[in-house]
């Protein structure tokens, strides 16, 4: 019998599909934070009079944070219960949007963010580790295909709910409905989620924990920063070094201690080192995809947010259907096959957008091709998770949770970063004469973006209808040529990802013992 620190069974639980429920819930809050703001960014500049450093910190702040504790935190719930340390991050998460609802400048909402990362990366890793613990060996992979579908959908899901909520209601309230949210899981949670923790009693490595922090927060400031003040400006290179250094000091420190918060030895084992691998070059091209196209149809196509999030559905829902389907394929064709496959669809609806993206293409062309891709994610993402969490003891499921949300945040991280770099130079260079005869302010802010040329050319239609005309055309082709060659990066990204699965998993597959009935793992721990 595997049991808590209460010495209570939690293996058999009749309402381990209702603990389920509310580790997707909490799941979901935290993930669809970021899409979900990136949505009212253009109200605040009205309500808040916020500017474009504001902005971007408002988004960054909580991504910068989250990252750089999701090590730490999955050592903590390990440590001390993953319970405690989940309901606690749904107190300061729930608080802190609820401190953000009621801010009167940008400069609060962006502390408020950074408070709502420390909750997120309380509440994430716990959802997983908590659900490897509850749910039977034979249940396990049906289970985390659930949770997986889940935590892609979540990106794609917030833009709606935000979007509707902005339609209604005042700015604030796209941060109070999750205040509603958390509080509501914090009171289902404390009911009916039971607790789990590392028998051991390992104790905490603060050194660890500082370096793994640094290291991966200045890794993520500089994959941000990169395109916005260029990949050689000193604040970027620092940001890269300090990187460099802190994760370098954090591997050496770990292989002299006897009870490492992260054993590097777990690398060595192909099942942990590609599953975090798939799961990073997945969300690369995910989140690259979604940041690049949510632009494209609000912008280049002239969807609301609101449509644009709906739009997006389709997505959400194939990744919801076709995630714990997996668990199934697995059984019947193995994780290389399934894995190889869900990869190879990636690269298929990634690459097919990419052929026929034009500025006026048909919505249900996108809307096929974001079904193929989320289909292909569904099929890799729990499996991948799955191989990460079953190569480790169930003592350490915090920090293999924390591990697997870290590799999708930075590969998330460098999907955005690169393949917008992408669009934004080719972009630039698509413009040409139709913003050559701007004034400089005029200039500079339609070289920026889009949506800024789009917006020098409405203030150019009373007097230059024509040339406002010309440079609209050719602004939103300039993206849309751009995003095509992006998809079509991203779809290599997904190619290679799959041909370093069918190499290193050749003979490789998840451990039986783990996925059958009447097997046990007592002795892991």
């Amino acid at each position: 019998m595997r049991t808590s620190e209460n010495g209570k069974d939690v293996s058999a639980s009749p309402r381990r599909w209702w603990i389920l429920v509310i580790l997707c819930l909490n799941l979901v809050l935290v993930v669809a934070a970021n899409s979900s703001v990136n949505v009212a960014l253009p109200t605040m500049v009205d309500e808040l009079g916020a500017s474009q450093t504001q902005l971007q910190w408002i988004v960054d702040a909580y991504a910068i944070v989250f990252a750089g504790l999701l090590l730490p935190m999955g050592a903590i719930a390990d440590r001390f219960g993953r319970k405690g340390t989940m309901q606690t991050g749904l107190v300061i998460y729930g608080l802190a949007a609820l401190w953000a609802s009621g801010a009167n400048d940008a400069t609060t909402v962006i502390v408020a963010r950074a408070f709502m990362g420390i909750g997120a990366a309380a509440v994430m890793p716990s959802t997983l580790s908590i659900l490897t613990n509850v749910f039977p060996p034979h249940e396990r992979q049906r289970a985390i295909s659930i949770w997986a579908g889940f935590a892609g959908a979540g990106a794609a899901i917030g833009p709606v709910a935000s979007g509707w909520l902005l339609t209604h209601y005042w700015w604030g309230s796209v941060f109070l409905i999750s205040t509603v949210i958390a509080a509501g899981a914090l009171v289902v949670g404390f009911l009916i989620v039971p607790t789990s923790k590392d028998p051991n009693s390992t104790p905490l490595d603060p050194l660890a924990g500082l370096l793994s922090t640094v290291g991966f927060a200045t890794l993520l400031f500089g994959i941000i920063e990169g395109p916005e003040r260029g990949w050689t400006d000193p604040l970027t290179l620092a940001s890269f070094v300090t990187a460099v250094v802190g994760l370098t000091a954090f591997v050496l420190w770990e292989r002299r201690r006897s009870d490492p918060m992260l054993d590097m030895r777990f690398f060595s084992n192909p099942r942990f080192s590609v599953g975090a691998a798939v799961i990073a070059f997945t969300f690369l091209s995910m989140f690259g995809m979604l940041f690049l196209l949510t632009q494209y149809l609000q912008f280049v196509k002239a969807y609301s947010p609101l449509k644009a999030g709906v739009a997006m559905l389709p997505m959400a829902l194939t990744l919801v259907i076709v995630a714990p389907r997996s668990a199934p394929a697995i059984v019947r064709w193995g994780q290389r096959r399934v894995i190889g496959a869900g990869l190879l669809t990636v690269c298929a609806g990634l690459g097919l957008l990419g052929v026929f993206i034009v500025p006026d293409l048909n919505y249900w062309v996108i809307a096929l091709c974001l079904m193929l891709v989320a289909a292909g994610v569904g099929m890799t993402t729990a499996p991948s998770t799955g191989l990460i969490m079953s190569s480790l003891p169930l003592r350490k499921a915090g920090v293999g949770s924390a591990v697997n949300d870290t590799t999708r945040e930075v590969g998330g991280a460098v999907g955005v970063a690169v393949l917008g770099s992408i669009v934004g130079v080719l972009y630039r260079s698509g413009l040409g004469d139709a913003a050559a005869a701007l004034p400089p302010q005029a200039l500079e802010a339609a070289r920026r973006s889009v949506g800024g040329a789009l917006a020098v050319a409405t203030g150019m239609q009373g007097q230059l209808p024509e040339k406002a005309a010309a440079l609209a055309t050719t602004a939103r082709t300039a993206f849309t040529d751009g995003l095509a060659l992006a998809l079509t990066i991203g779809a290599v990204v997904a190619a290679i990802a799959a041909a370093v699965v069918w190499h290193f998993l050749r003979g490789v597959e998840l451990d039986t013992s783990r996925t059958q009935p009447g097997r046990q793992v007592e002795a892991e721990a």
